[in-house]
């Protein structure tokens, strides 16, 4: 009963739209009407600043942490503490606030492997880096990432479950990337700028 209530709790938190509260809060313009019309942090960051866009992210990512913190106080490990942080990526993916329409979930997923794998996400924070340097897209570096993480959490943690939970977190990342994909297979992705 108890992992059922941080079940819910997990969702409850990663369905907070934290860029559109942000841009709100600033005068800003709802990030659902201007630029890709999503609610993350590219968008914001791309529509609303750098500053924002950052406090997204951060926001976006302790969505992820905080259920995973809260499961460990109360005992929880392995697969449930895993199965806790893929509650709070489907309340980012689909926020019953906002009608069940949210983000693509890279930020929330980081903070969920930054807990499970601290080691995993160095590593994929490099490929990040080094995708994202070659052909400046955000949603190419997002997407591969997603697809290695849950290797590389198999071989860091050795836990087979925590691999399948993982993989299905990135499966939803990627399947959320579905329009940025074909943007990407069509040439015309918006490459990213400082």
């Amino acid at each position: 009963m108890g992992l059922f209530f941080l079940f819910v709790f997990a969702y409850l938190i990663g369905a907070i739209p934290t860029g559109m509260i942000l841009t709100k809060l600033t005068g800003g313009e709802d990030p659902r009407n201007v630029g890709s019309g999503n609610i993350g942090a590219t968008n914001v960051y791309r529509t609303a600043g750098r500053k924002l866009g950052i406090y997204t992210l951060l926001g976006d990512c302790l969505k992820g942490i905080i259920p995973m913190l809260f499961a460990m106080i109360f005992g929880f490990q392995g697969a449930e503490l895993a199965l806790v942080g893929l509650s709070a990526l489907i309340g980012h993916c689909f926020p019953i606030y906002l009608k069940f329409e949210g983000g693509k979930g890279v930020a929330t997923a980081l903070g969920v492997f930054l807990v499970i794998s601290p080691g995993s996400v160095f590593l994929v924070l490099s490929l990040f880096l080094v995708v994202l340097g070659k052909w400046r897209y955000i949603s190419l570096a997002s997407i591969s990432c997603a697809a290695v993480i849950p290797y590389l959490v198999l071989i860091l943690e050795k836990s087979m479950m925590g691999f399948l939970v993982c993989a299905c977190m990135a499966i939803l990342v990627i399947w959320r990337h579905k329009e940025n994909i074909e943007r990407l297979l069509a040439g015309s992705e918006t490459k990213f700028s400082l």
